[in-house]
């Protein structure tokens, strides 16, 4: 097995990665950061974020593992406090796979477009950003605040929940899009509430002036300067979670609250 690290820039996780290349390579896997069948996170969930994206030219070819030894780690399988029980689960085990769709982002003015696992962002934070958005190319609402959310299944759980989405079952592949404090007053209302939507959508959302807003996808942030037209569906691309054991995703829930 050719497998690679990515890791928080701490000392637990240095001392966690270290036992876990001193354990793998004693039953003879190999070190390969350039083309690895396994990606082992080890860190919390930003940490994995980190390195889908770092692997994202490839990532239908990969797996990706997490060990927590952060502040969240819904996304990960394993705490440090397991390490040994992870290790010989990788030595021993089969994993099964569970793949998590990412979303494709493409704005107007780039030539290449952008994905994400958990959600992407359209954000202000120095004036009230109006924008159009399109579901299948037919208007839906006008939306006026500090920018709107449009998350996945496996991002409903992070800034998706702060905004009071819902929180999406595993297994199920869907969007959903939110307003960040949107403005509701007598002469303009939107709808107000999340708006969970099929895989198939395709979202749309139109502005004459992106100029002071951010797109933030992941753990990513970047000014969309003179861009008019930004549109996001879900992509070909996904991440193959490797699951070397049954972990109930309502136990994971209830470790996050």
């Amino acid at each position: 097995m050719r497998y690679a690290i990515v890791r928080k820039l701490d000392e637990n996780s240095d001392h966690v990665a270290d036992e876990v290349t001193k354990k793998l390579q004693a039953y003879g896997w190999k070190y390969d950061e350039e083309n690895p069948t396994l990606v082992i996170c080890i860190g919390g969930d930003g940490t994995l974020l980190y390195g889908v994206h770092q692997y994202m030219e490839n990532i239908n070819q990969i797996m990706f593992l997490g060990i927590h030894t952060g502040t969240l780690g819904f996304l990960t399988d394993y705490t440090q406090d397991e390490l040994n029980v992870c290790l010989n689960d990788l030595i021993s085990r089969e994993p099964k796979i569970n793949k998590a769709p990412l979303l494709k982002i493409k704005v107007d003015k780039w030539e290449n477009p952008a994905y994400a696992l958990n959600e992407m962002r359209i954000e202000n934070v120095i004036k009230s950003q109006n924008m159009d958005i399109y579901i299948d190319g037919e208007f839906f609402e006008k939306c006026r605040g500090s920018g709107i959310c449009l998350s996945t299944q496996a991002g409903s759980t992070a800034y998706n929940r702060s905004l009071k989405g819902a929180v999406i079952d595993s297994g199920l592949s869907v969007m959903q899009l939110a307003e960040i404090t949107p403005i509701q007053h007598s002469k303009h209302r939107s709808l107000g509430n999340p708006y969970i939507m099929m895989e198939t959508r395709k979202v749309s959302m139109l502005s004459d002036d992106f100029t002071t807003a951010m797109l933030c996808y992941d753990h990513i942030a970047v000014p969309l300067n003179d861009a008019k037209k930004i549109e996001v569906c879900f992509s070909d691309k996904y991440v193959n979670f490797a699951r070397y054991r049954e972990y109930s995703y309502l136990r994971r829930l209830k470790n996050l609250y």
